[in-house]
């Protein structure tokens, strides 16, 4: 039976692209704010770019958050903090949040795992169950063909770690801090991607039906609707028949 991760979930896609917007500006904000405005000195801001990029966020909206960062005007001063926890069905669940008050982001977090069903719990009880990596993903539709063999070749000689391949994408794996330059060889050899970013990939994922999928699929929309979680990442997969009855 094939399976994906929630995370390829369509809906609401306008929606979740302003909200995705908002969330990128705000990282790059913080990255300019703590690293420099300089993206070649600055890895966290260059990998916020690229992901902004990647999205076609607006140029201006890109430039504005950096000339905010550098203002001097702002009084505001967001932390990045990951929240862990357990979803339904015992899955594994990491929130990603940049916040100006730790206090009341801790609570609406705690208040999202545990009205639908889920606990939050104390840093690192999940995190060992994943790895974190640089991920490049090649769209397969805005190519006529690639070979899969030739394409691993490439990326491994390129510096990357591994490559995962599906249906619809190549999902190229680096180190984080090699995620740049694999990138930039890549495009060198005339590849395009559809993202590039960091993201912690769970070890082993575990497959959820019934209520506890329509649980922890409400979960994944209360924390994007959330405008301090940057990020969700976890370990469950839903199976298409499974997405197509809830619907």
């Amino acid at each position: 039976m094939k399976f994906k991760l929630f995370k390829d979930r369509k809906g609401k896609a306008d929606q979740a692209k302003n909200n995705k917007f908002v969330k990128l500006a705000r990282e790059i904000y913080v990255q300019a704010r703590k690293g420099g405005i300089n993206p070649d000195a600055n890895f966290g801001l260059k990998t916020a770019i690229a992901s902004a990029r990647a999205i076609n966020m607006p140029v201006d909206n890109i430039e504005r958050a950096i000339k905010k960062a550098t203002g001097g005007n702002e009084d505001v001063d967001y932390e990045e903090i990951y929240y862990e926890g357990y979803g339904p069905g015992g899955v594994a669940i990491m929130v990603k949040c940049l916040t100006d008050n730790r206090n009341r982001t801790a609570a609406d977090v705690r208040s999202i795992y545990s009205k639908r069903g889920g606990n939050m719990g104390e840093s690192g009880c999940v995190s060992y169950m994943f790895d974190e990596k640089g991920v490049l993903t090649i769209d397969r539709e805005a190519y006529d063909s690639l070979d899969e063999d030739t394409v691993m070749m490439q990326v491994l000689e390129a510096g990357a770690d591994d490559l995962t391949v599906s249906e619809d994408s190549f999902e190229i794996l680096t180190h984080p801090h090699e995620l740049e330059a694999v990138k930039v060889e890549l495009e060198g050899q005339g590849y395009h991607f559809a993202s590039s970013e960091v993201r912690w990939i769970p070890q082993n994922t575990i497959a959820v039906e019934g209520e506890n999928a329509e649980k922890l699929l409400k979960m994944m929309d209360a924390f994007e609707d959330n405008d301090d979680v940057q990020d969700v990442f976890n370990n469950f997969e839903i199976s298409d028949e499974e997405m197509e009855r809830i619907g």
